[in-house]
């Protein structure tokens, strides 16, 4: 996901990205982006208040998310992940206790917040979390971060 459709802006269906992606191409002219599964391209982009302001090639509804092929994304750096990498990780603490599994991963003022499907935030700061491991699907965190004692 690289945003998802916004307020509208101006009378021709064009309408702010909430939530968007940092990399201004995402919504550049003929960029192609999928929302609800359907591919659309963007015929205008400008940006408007210091936010991208898009229309595209058919009329999306209003709070849709904005999606990208993920073949087209560039490979993660070291201790970098995408979001859809995350969701769905088991999270357990040093000691083996299991927390949950990773529902969502909410942006913060300060980082990223794992929302578990337990209920349980935890920052997602190398404080928290002591490792990721992929291959595993777990994610595994301090003690003292959880309420789970």
């Amino acid at each position: 996901m690289v945003g998802r459709v916004g307020k509208p802006h101006g009378v021709k269906g064009a309408f702010f990205v909430e939530n968007a992606s940092e990399d201004p191409e995402r919504y550049a002219v003929g960029a192609e982006l999928f929302v609800e599964g359907e591919r659309a391209e963007v015929v205008e982009s400008k940006r408007a208040g210091g936010r991208p302001v898009i229309r595209l090639d058919r009329q999306p509804p209003r709070g849709a998310a904005l999606e990208i092929d993920r073949a087209t994304l560039p490979a993660a750096g070291p201790d970098e992940y995408y979001v859809f990498q995350l969701v769905g990780l088991d999270v357990e603490r040093a000691d083996g206790v299991r927390l949950g599994r990773v529902a969502s991963v909410e942006p913060g003022p300060a980082n990223d917040v794992l929302e578990l499907d337990s209920g349980l935030l935890l920052p997602l700061v190398g404080a928290c979390v002591r490792q990721i491991d992929l291959n595993a699907g777990t994610i595994v965190v301090e003690p003292g971060f959880d309420r789970a004692d």
